[in-house]
């Protein structure tokens, strides 16, 4: 193969991997913006950003199921063009509702990108490109996170929000013209592998309405009330989608899933990430209100706040694999999440101050921690037998977007309830919201610090490993645990 068509390869699935990092940390700096611009309250705000992960989450797993029925290309291409039209949609949304529509259909697009992405690099790269592609792809996802909040903040300062949409656009082109220009490969005769496990669509069905669900209980409760016709009927289908998942997964036709729950490591890893979720996604969601509403910062400098987490993040990984061998996977990625949970709680004592430089250091500590954390992640994903790894790496990306899903709700959920009472009291409407931002922040630097013990059952040294474990390896997972 060529050294152009595997540079043509990689543009092609690099761009929207890219695209679709990029999306999940652009926002956030947008937010203030785009609620004064478009009149949204406290619901649809949090609606704008957590739809996008939703949908992505939900609809993950069926992405995988056409990669493998329909072609990988055919829906990695669709895929980018149904991201790269929403992403247009949301940059000319007239109204709260027309952007959170269009911002699921990017989430939609992003689970085709993700699953057909991997297995374009997986079959479509010589092999002696495959790990060097799987590098590039974790190194593009890091520049995503670092320059996420970065970018959102100089265009929504300088060119107005719609911009931080808008620039999906020529990326998308590129991506489907170079996608389109590079021959496919011919057809090879290769010997029948055995068929990979995969989950019933009932299953998939179900999970989405549970999550569904309980977004929109926590998103909702808080304005219209617990005891809503709407939110207690959510409530009662959260539960039921709930009991009818367990039963799915319990019997007898999906068996096939019960060795990949037999494995600690990925047990405790899908446990840490949706801890690591939950309150890491919510508390980004609100300091980037606190930063612009509470201390008055620019767009920019909002931003520009973020980057202590990415730089900090990006530094500790190239040493993770060092100091995992010399203190184990277990202590490191036990200390990880407590130091999130620490860094967390820096950032609620700086927040007294009213001064930027008072939460810098905090962030910088819950990005050590975030990268401490990524071990876990490495051998849980390991730990899975060889012919439920697709499964097992699906399930795992779910279980992240979905962890930032009910992440933004659930802390929101915190803040607003907290915020409330300080009104009730007698409190400002800043003083209020401050109040209701560090009990968010308490509640989430509790949950993550609950992962810790977690981390060191789920990887306790074992003298002897099961069939299907395999060693610790280099790190080269997502960045987060």
């Amino acid at each position: 193969m060529s050294r152009l068509r595997v540079l043509a390869i990689l543009v092609a699935v690099l761009l929207p991997s890219f695209m679709t990092a990029l999306d999940n940390t652009v926002v956030n700096v947008t937010l203030p913006q785009i609620q004064a611009e478009l009149a949204l309250s406290e619901a649809d705000l949090k609606w704008v950003a957590a739809i996008y992960p939703l949908t992505l989450a939900s609809l993950l797993l069926l992405g995988g199921h056409l990669s493998d029925t329909v072609g990988r290309r055919a829906t990695l291409a669709l895929g980018v063009a149904l991201f790269t039209v929403a992403s247009v949609g949301c940059s000319a949304a007239p109204s709260g509702m027309a952007l959170i529509a269009c911002r699921g259909l990017q989430g939609a697009g992003a689970a085709l990108i993700l699953p057909a992405s991997l297995a374009v690099q997986s079959h479509d790269l010589p092999p002696h490109v495959r790990n060097a592609a799987f590098s590039a792809t974790t190194a593009t996802l890091a520049s995503a996170l670092a320059c996420g909040p970065v970018i959102s903040g100089v265009m929504t300062q300088h060119l107005g929000w719609e911009s931080v949409f808008a620039m999906n656009l020529p990326l998308g082109c590129v991506s489907l013209l170079v996608g389109f220009a590079v021959p496919r490969p011919k057809p090879s005769t290769r010997v029948t592998s055995p068929a990979s496990a995969t989950l019933s669509l009932r299953v998939i069905a179900l999970a989405c309405c549970s999550l569904a669900a309980l977004a929109y209980c926590l998103i909702e409760g808080p304005e219209q009330g617990l005891d809503a016709f709407p939110v207690a009927a959510s409530g009662g289908l959260v539960v039921a989608s709930a009991v009818g998942l367990w039963h799915e997964l319990t019997s007898r036709r999906n068996a096939v899933l019960r060795p990949l729950f037999r494995r600690r490591p990925f047990v405790g890893g899908i446990i840490t990430q949706l801890l690591w979720g939950l309150s890491v996604s919510g508390v980004y969601f609100f300091t980037s209100r606190f930063l612009q509403n509470g201390l008055g910062l620019a767009p920019t400098p909002a931003g520009l706040t973020f980057m202590p987490v990415a730089l900090s993040l990006i530094a500790t990984i190239p040493f993770i694999a060092r100091m995992a061998r010399r203190w184990g996977e277990g202590r490191i990625s036990a200390a990880g999440l407590l130091l999130v949970g620490l860094g967390l709680l820096m950032v609620t004592l700086g927040s007294s101050g009213g001064k930027l430089i008072d939460i810098i250091p905090g962030l910088s500590v819950l990005g050590f921690g975030s990268a401490l954390a990524v071990p876990l992640t490495t051998r849980a994903l390991e730990s899975s037998p060889n012919h439920l790894s697709g499964i097992a790496a699906g399930l795992f990306s779910a279980a992240r977007e979905a962890s930032g899903v009910v992440g933004i709700g659930l802390v929101g959920a915190i803040v607003s309830f907290v915020e409330h009472a300080a009104v009730a009291a007698g409190a400002d409407d800043s003083g209020a919201f401050l109040s209701g931002y560090q009990a968010g922040l308490c509640f989430a630097a509790a949950l993550v610090a609950a992962g810790a013990p977690v981390a060191l059952w789920a990887l306790r040294h074992r003298r002897s490993t099961p069939e299907g474990d395999r060693g610790a390896s280099a790190c080269t997972s997502k960045p987060g645990p």
